[in-house]
């Protein structure tokens, strides 16, 4: 899926700051970015929005980033779907490592350059076209 106006991204980050930058970075782009700050809330919102994209904190508060990565790769629905997983605490090779093997197609440490995440967004949805 190229990158088009139906472009559409969930970032699920608990920072309202970050969210928040993370949304409009993706505005700029013409993407459709909805942010929310929890595991609960991503999941909810997943019952009735289709992202072509998530961007994902690893610390979440009420679960893993990983453990809710690998729920939506085991489902049928969201098995097919980009993940890109972000940390500022989990940074070391194991965790990148822990973090693919979870499901994620990307895993970034922040802080994030928006470019580099730009780069990485556009590469998954023109992989998955």
């Amino acid at each position: 899926m190229s990158i088009t106006t139906k472009t559409s991204l969930l970032i699920v980050e608990d920072d309202p700051l970050f969210r928040e930058t993370l949304v409009d970075a993706m505005g700029l782009k013409k993407i459709d970015a909805r942010g929310v700050a929890s595991a609960a809330e991503a999941l909810t919102l997943l019952e009735s929005y289709t992202p072509s994209i998530i961007l994902m904190d690893v610390q979440l508060p009420d679960m893993h980033g990983f453990d809710l990565c690998r729920r939506l790769k085991r489902s049928e629905r969201w098995s097919r779907l980009p993940i890109v997983l972000l940390s500022a605490r989990y940074t070391e090779p194991a965790d990148r490592a822990e973090g693919l093997l979870a499901g994620a197609e990307a895993y970034l440490s922040k802080p994030v350059n928006l470019e580099a995440l730009w780069d990485e967004v556009s590469y998954l949805l023109d992989k998955n076209a």
